[in-house]
């Protein structure tokens, strides 16, 4: 046999040297955060074998197609790591967006699990109660003072735990008729508000401030306890944030009526919601529209306010809806059901 070179040793060191490197390199977590396009659900669909959507106290009707939501999936965030293998993916997926992490943050993965899941009850909250309202159910409302805020014309004045049942001597049966009012109020007008305090029903004075989107604040944080005529359950795990709250609301309401909204069609969709139908900006819009696309989706609800992270960025086949509310959510989703969607407005027009 001949002997072995002592080029050939250091050859195979070399290369066991490397070998062990790459190794430890692959099962290190990477200083990167990868986002990209997470699951979407069927909102219309079934859970485990279960309605994701289960509606009672009300006439149910069944639906075609999809109404998907969906979501963004996130690696190098607390408790979650990213290894160098899925950052190399990341970077060359034209849908993942891979960033380096400065600094380590302060909360923990059980800290942003808890606030995700806060959100997301109160998105499914308000997007019942907007889905009703929507459809012309009335929601009497409790309106609490939650608290007062410093600086502002309420303190001293109003108190944590007052009912607040009307403005200026106009009752205040929801929270919608509270705002429409301060909105048409000019800032710092001192206005009358009515509370109940115990057993007592007391008229306040509060000097407003201004809002940032125009009209006049009472300076409060306030609470809202609904007494919903019909009862939704939503049964998903394993999502957090208030991103789905439009495709939640307008399932409830394909649910809750006889037409055929959807129509067979594939829509999936984003956006949060507020309990007046406002459909608000999210976060991962690019992530969300290619899960969507990949899902299967031909079709697209996009919130308006998210329109510059749409444009150039919309896979190929996609259709993308703007709207502003839940009733233009709801108006999009029948012309798209009924072969309409075409005229429907976009990003870019």
């Amino acid at each position: 046999m001949d002997p072995v070179s002592p080029r050939s040793v250091t050859l195979t060191v070399s290369m066991l040297v490397s070998a062990c490197l790459l190794t430890v390199l692959m099962v290190l977590p990477a200083p990167y955060q990868i986002l990209m396009p997470g699951p979407t659900v069927d909102v219309l669909g079934e859970v485990d074998g279960e309605p994701l959507i289960a509606v009672s106290g009300a006439p149910t009707y069944p639906a075609s197609g999809e109404l998907r939501l969906t979501t963004v999936s996130a690696k190098g965030t607390p408790g979650i790591k990213a290894f160098p293998v899925e950052v190399l993916r990341g970077w060359s997926s034209p849908w993942s967006q891979v960033s380096q992490v400065v600094e380590e943050p302060e909360v923990t993965r059980a800290q942003i699990d808890q606030a995700n899941q806060v959100q997301m009850v109160t998105s499914q909250e308000e997007a019942t109660v907007a889905a009703l309202t929507e459809l012309g159910y009335e929601i009497p409302t409790t309106l609490t003072v939650h608290n007062v805020m410093a600086g502002s014309g309420a303190q001293d004045v109003l108190e944590p735990g007052d009912v607040i049942l009307g403005l200026e001597g106009t009752p205040t049966p929801d929270f919608g008729v509270l705002t429409q009012i301060l909105r048409a109020t000019e800032p710092g007008t001192t206005v009358t508000v009515d509370v109940r305090r115990g057993d007592d029903e007391l008229h306040l004075p509060v000097v407003t401030s201004e809002r940032e989107d125009g009209g006049a604040l009472l300076g409060i944080n306030i609470d809202r306890t609904f007494d919903l005529p019909v009862e939704v359950t939503i049964n998903i795990d394993n999502i957090g944030g208030p991103s789905a709250g439009t495709m939640f609301a307008l399932g409830i309401i394909d649910l809750l009526t006889p037409e055929d909204e959807v129509g067979g069609q594939r829509i999936a969709g984003t956006g949060a919601i507020d309990e007046l139908g406002s459909v608000g900006p999210i976060g991962g819009i690019q992530h969300k529209m290619a899960g969507a696309r990949r899902d299967g989706a031909d079709w697209f609800l996009a919130p308006r306010s998210n329109c510059d992270e749409v444009v150039g960025h919309v896979p190929s086949g996609l259709h993308v809806v703007a709207v502003d509310t839940l009733h233009e959510a709801r108006e999009a989703v029948v012309a798209i059901g009924s072969g309409k969607g075409a005229r429907l407005p976009t990003c870019t027009r």
